[in-house]
């Protein structure tokens, strides 16, 4: 008479649990990597709190009023330079079309899809009416430049408008 075949090692219930608890292992550590990727890259959002961000809403809509009150001209102008700077010239003028002398202007470039590459630019009048700064190494792409314009204390101006840089 013949024996049936035996299997050289037979499946029991530690083996089985063993399978168990590594394929559930590699489940959940492979979640754990990409939650923490995906917190790590959170810079991405426009405001860090929509709560208070929406708390403030009026009193943006009654400054975006008065600005458009004041009719400024205020123009801006980027020039790249050889070694990845970029000089921004920023000329204001009041309604009349007089420029403007005394404000204290801020620049920043913002990437839109990353907070943590924004640069600020810091404007110093040059002339009367005319502020210019200089960001030492911008990378090319699309940018948002944030123009703000503060008078004692206050803020006066406010734009922001997207640029591609080469």
């Amino acid at each position: 008479m013949s024996r049936p075949p035996v299997s050289p090692k037979p499946l029991t219930g530690g083996k089985v649990l063993v399978m168990l608890l590594a394929f559930f292992g590699v489940v959940i550590g492979a979640n754990m990597v990409m939650m923490r990727l995906a917190i790590q890259t959170l810079p991405g959002t426009e405001v860090d709190s929509a709560y208070s961000a929406s708390l403030a809403y009026e009193k943006e809509i009654a400054a975006a009023h008065d600005q458009n009150a004041r009719n400024w001209k205020v123009d801006a102008r980027i020039q790249r330079g050889p070694n990845g700077g970029a000089t921004l010239l920023v000329e204001a003028r009041d309604n009349n079309g007089r420029p403007m002398t005394g404000l204290k202007f801020l620049g920043r470039f913002e990437r839109p899809t990353d907070r943590r590459a924004d640069q600020p630019v810091e404007l110093a009048e040059t002339g009367i009416g005319i502020y210019r700064g200089n960001a030492a190494t911008i990378a090319p792409g699309q940018w948002d430049l944030v123009l703000e314009g503060d008078a004692a204390g206050r803020r006066m101006f406010l734009s922001k408008n997207r640029v591609l840089l080469n």
